[in-house]
């Protein structure tokens, strides 16, 4: 009876917290803490400390603790945790990372805490395992291990030498006893593992965390790149469009210009041009005036030469003393 009262104190305690944390901050990060160890854990609590804090527990208490908050409270901006689908975004060994502060610096700081770890048989990589060419300090006996794996080798003053790059596990494929066995002869520990943000959340809305990588440059980029699209489709099926309009204005005011040249009818511009079509001597009188004004600038600048005293003028001397 005393273990029941305290097992549902201790969730009444975590229902109350989760509680606090759903009405204390804004956003948040949904991540993934498979092959993360208790130190590793603790230095990452630590360093988001004070402004995030993280939650842990089982998904079923977890579920149960935000329905219940937003039947009490209405506050439809955690509404994503659980819907839409029956487990919602609480799936796996997943945890909640509360915070009101800057959401890149956050994603920064859990960054830092990723560890090396050593290929385990049946770890799915989640990256390319490469192994770099070169010395690898094995004697020529263990040359099997290579040749398990297809790897190209060359004995180089008495050890096994890697002939050039190899990947030997690709991104999402299982590490196999082979593999395993190879890296772990080599030291090389290919995984890091830390928190891995799955999903975040900012004022009830929800989006990947590749979206916090996009640039202003990247939507400067984008944005061009739409409306010279646009431009481009406007044009080609004589759609006016705010885009094409500077296109479609130059491309008016050229054929304009074409048939004042052709007929009697004159504007301005059109007459200037006309003028120096029908006398060409124009233009080289209008250029005179440019290259003579470039040329003399730098003359300009050269300051006269000023007298040299002479020596009697210096020695202080003269004739008449």
């Amino acid at each position: 009876m005393v273990a029941e009262e305290r097992v549902s104190q201790k969730k009444k305690d975590y229902r109350k917290r989760l509680g606090q944390y759903l009405q204390t901050y804004d956003k948040a990060f949904i991540v993934n803490a498979d092959n993360v160890g208790s130190k590793q854990f603790m230095d990452i609590r630590k360093a988001l400390r004070p402004n995030s804090v993280i939650l842990m527990g089982k998904n079923t208490m977890m579920r149960y603790c935000v329905e219940k908050y937003l039947e009490e409270t209405g506050d439809n901006r955690w509404e994503c945790l659980v819907k839409p689908g029956k487990k919602g975004l609480l799936e796996g060994n997943v945890g909640i990372v509360f915070t009101n502060g800057d959401l890149s610096q956050v994603k920064d700081e859990i960054a830092k805490y990723k560890v090396g770890a050593p290929a385990r048989v049946g770890a799915t990589a989640n990256e390319d395992v490469v192994i770099k060419a070169g010395g690898t300090g094995m004697d020529p006996s263990q040359t099997s291990f290579f040749q398990a794996l297809g790897i190209a080798t060359k004995i180089n003053k008495g050890t096994i030498e890697i002939v050039s790059d190899v990947v030997v596990v690709k991104n999402g494929d299982r590490v196999g006893a082979s593999q395993a066995t190879l890296l772990a002869k080599l030291g090389i520990k290919p995984f890091k593992y830390g928190l891995q943000i799955l999903k975040v959340i900012e004022s009830g809305a929800v989006y990947d965390p590749k979206v916090m990588e996009i640039t202003d440059e990247d939507m400067m980029s984008s944005v061009i790149t739409a409306i010279r699209e646009v431009a481009a489709l406007s044009l080609g099926a004589n759609y006016p469009s705010l885009a094409a309009a500077p296109h479609v204005i130059i491309d008016g005011y050229k054929n304009v210009l074409a048939i004042a040249l052709e007929t009697d009818y004159t504007f301005p511009l059109a007459q200037k041009v006309k003028d120096y079509l029908a006398d060409p001597s124009k233009f080289a009188v209008a250029a005179a005036p440019a290259a003579g004004g470039a040329a003399a600038a730098p003359a300009a600048k050269e300051e006269p030469k000023k007298e040299e005293p002479s020596e009697e003028e210096d020695m202080g001397f003269s004739l008449f003393d």
